[in-house]
């Protein structure tokens, strides 16, 4: 990678640390991000700034409390009631506590207890200061390190007098361990965490791993021009799967027609539908790592138009590829080979987007938010999966 040193960092890449630096600056813990089972994955520290509201000044509460308490604690300091029904529909009580029990009182008695914790396996169980917990796989292992019903390697810390979980005093208090144990399994069950899942990135794509997913069963969708920001879990799922995508356009006369029609996800990844100096075309970005055009042999005219891709998927399992077709009211303007595709996630961060491009642009020289705003018209679009 030494060649793109003078790029790092800059728009157009998406850097991420090494292992052993991410362990380095989550000192003095002994884990990273996406492990739960440890202070490195989980604790940060928060500042709480209110003049009016307390008096304390420039002083430390190590009471535990979990991100979960912040909602209460701005309802409380609000005055506010917890919402029970949010645009008609029924609320989950909030499972966390308010914090404004300890803000003049460094002594007050902890009030966050228990809390769980659980991500692809890593899992641990906090109480009255003991922490037990298990590690079952680094971010960078390929595969887990023992199955998930061993308990095996359960560890159990005094976090009142280690603050860097590095005692294990499991040997000297098993009941204490396993009570925690059970305790996890009863939080875990109340939180819709069980079964437990240690799979990773093959729960992004929600259809193949049973995931909850709100376009479960829906094979089409139909947008219009200024809808934007769509994440995938609100976006119908065209992966591993041919699809359909028409789009009603307007063209004003004189205008050469430029920008996007329809994206979704960005430079590191995702599909773009879009006209450039009047010439309709679908891009395929896998990855970032190649680019796949397919463009139009005419421009597009003024006045009402439809524009349609089908995407012809070879398939034989997820991420193949598959043919291709664009066509200008019916009639074929293009057509072409996309030899692969993302099985998984377009982008944890990108968007779909009708008639710009946010974000990252998908097409290079399109381009993103202003520059890639498409200048006619767009009353609808409807994209079919199948």
């Amino acid at each position: 990678m030494l060649k793109f040193i003078d790029k790092w960092g800059g728009p157009e890449t998406y850097p991420h640390m090494s292992a052993g630096w991410a362990v380095m600056f989550d000192t003095p813990f002994t884990w990273t991000k996406q492990i739960a089972s440890d202070h490195g994955g989980t604790k940060v520290g928060t500042a709480i700034h209110w003049p009016k509201g307390f008096k304390a000044r420039g002083e430390q509460r190590n009471q535990f409390h979990h991100v979960i308490d912040i909602a209460p604690t701005i309802l409380e300091s609000a005055g506010l009631p917890e919402p029970k029904v949010v645009n008609g529909v029924t609320q989950r009580p909030m499972d966390g506590v308010s914090m404004n029990y300890l803000f003049d009182d460094a002594n007050a008695k902890e009030r966050h207890n228990p809390q769980y914790f659980e991500m692809f396996g890593n899992r641990a169980m906090y109480k009255d200061g003991w922490f037990a917990r298990t590690i079952h796989k680094a971010p960078w292992e390929p595969t887990p390190r023992r199955a998930l019903e061993d308990d095996s390697a359960w560890e159990l810390f005094d976090t009142k007098k280690d603050f860097s979980l590095v005692d294990n005093v499991a040997v000297k208090h098993p009941e204490k361990l396993k009570e925690l144990q059970l305790l996890f399994l009863e939080e875990a069950q109340k939180n819709f965490a069980l079964p437990l899942d240690d799979r990773t990135i093959e729960r992004t794509n929600a259809e193949l791993v049973g995931r909850p997913d709100l376009m479960a069963g829906r094979t089409s969708l139909t947008l219009a021009e200024g809808m934007t920001g769509m994440t995938e879990n609100v976006f119908l799922n065209i992966k591993n799967k041919s699809k359909t995508i028409t789009a009603e356009v307007e063209v004003p006369e004189g205008t050469q027609t430029h920008g996007t029609i329809i994206a979704q996800g960005g430079r590191f990844g995702g599909w773009s539908v879009y006209v450039e100096k009047g010439i309709p075309a679908y891009h395929y970005n896998f990855l970032g790592l190649q680019q796949i055009t397919i463009s139009g042999k005419e421009k597009l005219p003024a006045g009402k138009s439809t524009l349609r891709v089908d995407f012809r998927y070879d398939g034989g399992g997820i991420g193949k590829g598959g043919v291709a077709s664009l066509f200008l009211n019916d009639r074929n303007i293009g057509e072409g080979k996309i030899p692969r595709t993302q099985a998984m996630i377009f982008s944890a961060d990108e968007t779909a987007d009708i008639g710009i491009d946010l974000a990252t642009p998908v097409v290079e020289s399109i381009g993103a938010e202003h520059k890639s705003k498409f200048t006619g018209g767009i009353p609808k679009i409807t994209i079919e999966a199948n």
